[in-house]
């Protein structure tokens, strides 16, 4: 499994618009196979920080899978609009974690 982290600067004006592409977006990512679970996270200090987390289940499924598929197509025609407002966008390998039962 890797984790990709896409970190965006969103302008508060388009948040709105943000927030509603990506819970569209996000029916493309449940049908595939290769997501395993996807988070959306808005900044507390700054809201116009978000961070998006996506759990692939590696980063060929990703690349190669989801990337090539026609979920990604339509994923892609929702979240184009904020493609300059990214500031990072890269894949993670999880070396350490823990989670209350």
């Amino acid at each position: 499994m890797v984790v990709e982290y896409i970190r965006y600067d969103v302008p508060s004006e388009r948040a709105g618009a943000f927030l509603e592409a990506y819970q569209r977006a996000g029916e493309h990512l449940r049908a595939s196979a290769h997501c395993l679970r996807y988070e959306v996270s808005r900044g507390v200090e700054e809201p116009h920080h978000f961070v998006v987390r996506i759990e692939w289940d590696s980063e060929e499924g990703h690349l190669q899978g989801f990337r090539r598929s026609p979920e990604f197509r339509k994923f892609f025609e929702l979240i184009k609009p904020f493609v300059s407002d990214i500031q990072e966008m890269k894949h993670y390998r999880v070396d350490s974690a823990w989670a209350r039962p």
